[in-house]
Parts: structure tokens; C-alpha cells; sequence
């Protein structure tokens, strides 16, 4: 083994929130070097790769996170578009899916203090409110107030 996956398998051996996350920050950082931001691209998608995930990454940047998420199950499939914005403090459980439609152009934006549950599926340029809880399996493709409770598979908003 070279000196090169040595290090690239201490950066993404398994899944290490700290270590993702603050690689995910230093590509986002324009002052970063190119080949820096080639390399942290290379480790966040092979690790990726490694959970059967996508979290948006690009070599830009790609998609937009307000802090680190909270991920109860670690990132095993969990899909991010490129094009996703997603605020502060947002709890995202396992096989939740935060996609774009064909023929639209910007991608979902998520609010802060936002709980997406096992399953859902958040698709299309839209808005999803603050503190709004998403259940599982339910299929989000209409905006969404803030403070509101989505459930079942047509979204029907709660609101408290």
C-alpha cells in the first residue's frame, strides 16, 4: 500500500463525523488549494461510496449545509443533491432521499431544526420550512410553513 491510500484510508476507513465534515468544510472553502479540494473530494466520495451514500459534493462545494447534520445512523444511504440547502441542527435518519426534478432547475431548501425520518423523500425546488418534522416514508414535493408535521405518502400538512 502506497503513502497515498494509507492516508486516504485513515481519512475514510469507516464513516467519522468529525473527520467528514470538517473535510466537507475545507471543500467549500474557497481559499483552499485546488489539489486540497481534489483530495477531499476524492476521500468524502469514497466514503460515500463506502455507506452506499451522496451527500451533494462537488468540487465547488455542491450542495449547502448551515452546520454539520445530526445523523443517528451515520450516513448509510442518505442521498443529498448537489443543488440542496439545508440549515442548522437538522436530524436526518437513514435512507432519506433530498433530490431535484428534471425539469427544474434549484434544488429542495431545508430549514433549521428540521427531523427528516427513516425513508422520506424530499424532491423538487422547494421550501421546507423551520422546525418542521417529516415522518417516514412520506413523500414531500410541495412547499412545507414552518413548524408543521408532514406524514403518509401524499404529503398532509399538520400544523400545531
Amino acid at each position: 500500500m502506497n503513502k497515498l491510500e494509507r492516508l486516504v484510508n485513515n481519512y475514510v476507513s469507516h464513516y467519522n463525523h468529525k473527520k467528514y465534515w470538517e473535510m466537507k468544510k475545507k471543500l467549500c472553502n474557497p481559499k483552499t488549494s485546488k489539489v486540497l479540494r481534489g483530495f477531499y473530494l476524492y476521500c468524502l466520495k469514497r466514503s460515500d461510496a463506502f455507506n452506499s451514500s451522496s451527500l451533494g459534493h462537488r468540487i465547488n462545494g455542491g450542495s449547502r449545509w448551515g452546520s454539520a447534520p445530526i445523523l443517528p445512523h451515520g450516513i448509510k444511504g442518505i442521498f443529498v443533491t448537489d443543488k440542496a440547502t439545508i440549515g442548522k441542527n437538522v436530524k436526518i435518519y437513514q435512507q432519506v432521499t433530498i433530490g431535484i426534478n428534471r425539469e427544474e432547475e434549484g434544488g429542495p431548501t431545508i430549514g433549521d431544526n428540521c427531523l427528516i425520518g427513516v425513508g422520506a423523500k424530499i424532491i423538487g425546488n422547494i421550501t421546507i420550512g423551520n422546525n418542521v418534522k417529516i415522518g417516514a416514508n412520506a413523500v414531500v414535493f410541495e412547499n412545507v410553513p414552518d413548524n408543521a408535521t408532514v406524514v403518509l405518502e401524499k404529503p398532509r400538512i399538520i400544523i400545531k
